[in-house]
């Protein structure tokens, strides 16, 4: 751990800080880091007087920073290293055209932008920027047949791309294509006031509003020098956990849907919008929107709030743990549920996967206990009984990521302290030629922010991770082998983001 600066958790630091090492030290450092069961929070690219910077944010039970500089070619990790960078480099390779040689399914992540008409970094040359026009990997022989679905769904999700590499009925390969949502969020902040920051950070991914705007207030806070009262930490953490309710609740109720179970369908679905109202109550909006900003909340949770809050949670606690009893209960659920959409904890830990889609393989990650932050410091962590990675253990693992959540708000609630004021977004000074990452544990999983300021304290670069860029991998592998119509179950059992994904 010689070459690594051990750091923070949304504690700022010089960025002259950050060990700056030759690229063979920065590759030989990264790469036993990684096979000693290390993983990923963030690996991107800066540019800086012409050069080219690469930073990585790593973590086992702490955090860690590394960077190098590298020319337009790098060796890439993904083939000699693991898995777990492969996004990555696609990533860095569509953002700076940078090409990471090596790499063994090099292409875009999120649109395609060549208007040269010369061959780009991913081997393409075509003179317009549309998501999914390159060409799709293939599985060859007499039976194989090909089922592309997307990116235009049914109902209200979210466009992308599926590419069904099938024998039979049997899925050999699925591609995902994403970017239909890419709005060029990284690009867009660093040209923003900061007093645009929290609608926009709020706005990543719309199921994530709190886990996201907590990431960007904490980073600030650590740039900017402001503190946090307890009371305002103890609504954030509310605000965290009742995110959490509301989409795990949401899904549950999916699940059941997908697998023609409706009476827990209909009663997961009433439950969800209970939630969403109990956010509104403490913060104003249903979905959690401006409530969490750069030094506290913009609300004040008082003894109204707390009292209804209170009495919601023990009327409808019975009532979910009577539907789980009945969901889970059901043999046709269970037959269902149980071996299928299967990824081995060996695949998981090698792709990198966080959140309910890791636990479920046995992946035990949960960034509220090993980096603990707001009011997590002093509450008590979860664990989990079926790990089998299938659709039933990301279920299972869901209702216990419920009750427990129910528990977390409870405690909360018995804590007496109020937040000061209420504390609105404003014009605030950065510290210059500074570095900060947040990790919070969002509800599908990791979430981070990286900011690099400027030696006149702008921000140089934000760098965002939501979890499903991890995520949406693992779904293609729980595919493998599987039947088609098993595609909707294994979706919904992860629930990943597009716009989060796509920025």
């Amino acid at each position: 751990m010689d070459n690594f600066l051990q750091i923070e958790n949304g504690k700022a630091i010089p960025r002259a800080a950050i060990p700056e090492v030759s690229f063979d030290l920065f590759f030989k450092s990264i790469s036993q880091f990684v096979k000693d069961d290390g993983f990923i929070v963030q690996f991107f690219v800066y540019e800086e007087a012409n050069v080219y910077k690469l930073l990585a944010v790593v973590r086992n039970s702490n955090l860690y920073a590394i960077s190098t500089e590298i020319g337009t070619r790098f060796q890439s990790f993904t083939r000699s290293v693991s898995e777990k960078f492969h996004m990555f480099e696609r990533e860095i390779a569509e953002q700076f055209g940078l090409k990471p040689d090596g790499h063994p399914w090099l292409k875009m992540v999120r649109y395609h932008k060549n208007f040269t008409g010369k061959e780009d970094v991913f081997g393409n040359n075509y003179d317009h920027d549309i998501p999914g026009n390159y060409s799709y990997f293939q599985v060859n022989g007499e039976s194989i047949h090909e089922v592309g679905v997307g990116p235009v769904h049914a109902g209200i999700i979210e466009p992308g791309h599926f590419r069904f590499q099938c024998a039979g009925e049997e899925v050999l390969h699925l591609e995902i294509q994403l970017g239909y949502q890419h709005r060029g969020i990284e690009k867009m902040l660093p040209a923003l006031p900061h007093k645009r920051y929290p609608i926009i950070c709020e706005s990543i991914a719309g199921d994530t509003t709190i886990a996201h705007s907590l990431c960007f207030s904490q980073a600030f806070e650590g740039l900017g020098g402001l503190t946090v009262d307890k009371g305002a930490k103890i609504v954030r953490s509310m605000a965290l956990e009742l995110e959490r309710l509301c989409n795990h609740i949401g899904d549950l109720g999916a699940l059941s849907g997908d697998v023609a179970f409706n009476p827990p369908a209909a009663y997961f679905g009433r439950i969800r919008g209970e939630f969403l109202n109990l956010l509104q109550v403490l913060g104003g909006n249903r979905f959690g929107k401006g409530l969490v900003r750069p030094g506290g909340v913009t609300h004040v949770m008082g003894d109204e709030q707390r009292r209804l809050i209170r009495d919601k949670l023990a009327e409808i606690t019975p009532e979910i743990e009577h539907i789980c009893d009945l969901l889970f209960g059901a043999p046709t659920v269970l037959a269902r549920f149980e071996h299928t959409g299967t990824v081995e904890h060996s695949v998981a830990k090698e792709l990198g996967l966080v959140g309910y889609a890791g636990r479920a393989c046995g992946i035990p990650y949960d960034a509220r206990v090993t980096f603990p932050n707001e009011c997590y410091g002093e509450l008590p962590a979860n664990t989990n009984s079926v790990t089998n990675g299938d659709v039933n253990s990301r279920a299972t693992v869901r209702r216990e990521e419920i009750m427990h959540s129910l528990k977390l708000i409870n405690i909360l609630l018995d804590k007496t302290e109020t937040t000061a004021e209420e504390v609105h977004m404003q014009e605030c000074s950065l510290s210059p030629d500074s570095f900060v990452v947040t990790v919070n544990e969002g509800w599908r999983g990791e979430v981070s922010h990286c900011l690099l300021t400027d030696n006149d304290g702008k921000v140089q670069r934000y760098k965002v991770k939501d979890p499903s860029f991890h995520n949406w991998t693992g779904l293609a592998m729980s595919l493998r082998n599987q039947e088609i119509s098993d595609f909707p179950l294994c979706n919904k059992s992860y629930n990943l983001s597009y716009c989060g994904f796509d920025l």
